[in-house]
């Protein structure tokens, strides 16, 4: 086949440098909170899937079932570790999980949440500002009711439009949406009241104390 042996030394060896470099095909998971993973799977014993910490040589990373939706292997099956089971409180169908695990996904991704933020900061100012005891209500207050008020999906936060039409997609991007409003409300409301509270004891306390302590002579 070879008419030289130096040829067909020349083509073995780039053969096998081709395969040895070559990385090992990934496996897809899908995690129940929308994050998806691109890693070999390594091992899928002791209630964990594990793959390689790329960060960390010689570690590993463990997700339990419970974190799991599925896992997409690269040889073309699935796996999935979520089943709907009402006595779990597993109320949905796999294919209601799937969208509901793209809805918490695209709100983690594209909700941004800054209004609450700047709303919490607002009422933290006024009631650090205040002096009182009871400055903190206001803010944190606002932080228990910004899970409440209703969540404005923009169309061009969501990964499919087809996505909008389904209930589950919907709930999901609704919980990550009031998570956000909730961390970012008790950032801005925390931020908001320790800038008051400096002013009420830096300003106010003195000029109520004294008016006149800030007149120019």
């Amino acid at each position: 086949m070879f008419k030289s042996p130096v040829i067909f030394v020349f083509t073995f060896c780039f053969c096998v440098s081709g395969l040895i470099g070559q990385e090992p095909a990934k496996d897809t998971i899908i995690l129940m909170n929308g994050n998806i993973v691109v890693e070999k799977v390594i091992d899928t014993l002791l209630g964990a899937v594990s793959i390689r910490n790329v960060k960390k040589q010689g570690r590993l990373i463990h997700y339990e079932y419970d974190e799991l939706f599925c896992v997409h292997y690269s040889k073309g099956f699935k796996d999935y570790y979520y089943s709907q089971d009402t006595l779990k409180g597993n109320w949905f169908t796999r294919d209601e999980m799937f969208m509901f695990t793209k809805g918490e996904a695209d709100g983690r991704k594209g909700f941004k949440a800054n209004g609450a933020m700047i709303t919490a900061g607002v009422f933290g100012l006024l009631g650090g500002a205040s002096g009182t005891f009871f400055g903190p209500i206001l803010p944190y207050g606002f932080m228990g009711l910004s899970g409440i008020t209703k969540v404005r999906i923009r169309h061009n936060t969501v990964s499919d439009p087809n996505y909008i039409d389904s209930d589950a997609y919907i709930l999901g991007y609704e919980r990550t949406a009031r998570y956000k409003r909730k961390i970012k409300s008790l950032l801005g409301g925390s931020i908001g009241l320790a800038i008051g509270y400096g002013l009420y004891f830096a300003l106010i306390k003195g000029l109520l104390e004294d008016p006149n302590a800030f007149q120019f002579k």
